[in-house]
């Protein structure tokens, strides 16, 4: 999906104003007000204030199914493959913070595109799920159910943006921390 200049512009200050008003409490108007135009003119770089969110929506999506294939495609050993993965998902994540709190919370709303995003969702959870299975078995590690194991992962990782400041000037310290609670839990044994 390429946006033209004016629709990326469009975008930045719809997912501020999503971010801030929610998705079903923000309007045309508003978003028209904050770029300082008519409501009537925004439909000139629009279809609809839903284009705006599967542009949020399905353009994230697809880059963290770029990052997976990175990591599915290298040739790391499957530890390695798995700290690659955590860092290359949560990398998206920290940099993308009100994209992914928009993703992870109004994807529902879409309405003409939802059957199509969920089955998206439901094709990433399943390649995830398959990755981690191939590096516990790679690993010999115990994997009671690789589809909780994974939504546990996926839904950590997407949610870490709620619990660091955004003045973060690194963003290692937050991949550590986070990839040593999944890999380790909480007593910390790195001697798996």
């Amino acid at each position: 999906m390429e946006l033209k200049e004016k629709q990326k512009k469009i975008l930045d200050v719809a997912v501020e104003l999503f971010k801030e008003k929610g998705y079903m409490g923000s309007s045309v108007r508003d978003l028209a007000t904050r770029l300082n135009i008519k409501a009537a003119s925004l439909y000139a770089h629009i279809r609809s204030k839903e284009e705006i969110l599967e542009w949020i929506c399905f353009g994230i999506a697809q880059e963290f199914f770029d990052e997976l294939q990175q990591v599915k495609n290298t040739e790391a050993a499957p530890r390695e493959k798995l700290n690659l993965f955590i860092e290359k998902h949560l990398s998206v994540v920290l940099q993308n913070r009100d994209v992914t709190h928009i993703y992870s919370n109004e994807w529902k709303h879409l309405e003409e595109r939802l059957p199509e995003f969920v089955e998206l969702r439901k094709s990433y959870q399943q390649e995830v799920e398959q990755l981690i299975a191939d590096i516990y078995q790679a690993e010999r590690w115990e994997l009671r159910s690789p589809s909780f194991t994974t939504r546990f992962i996926l839904h950590t990782l997407n949610n870490s943006y709620f619990w660091f400041k955004r003045n973060t000037e690194s963003t290692t310290e937050i991949t550590d921390e986070i990839r040593d609670k999944i890999l380790f839990g909480l007593l910390g044994k790195r001697n798996v």
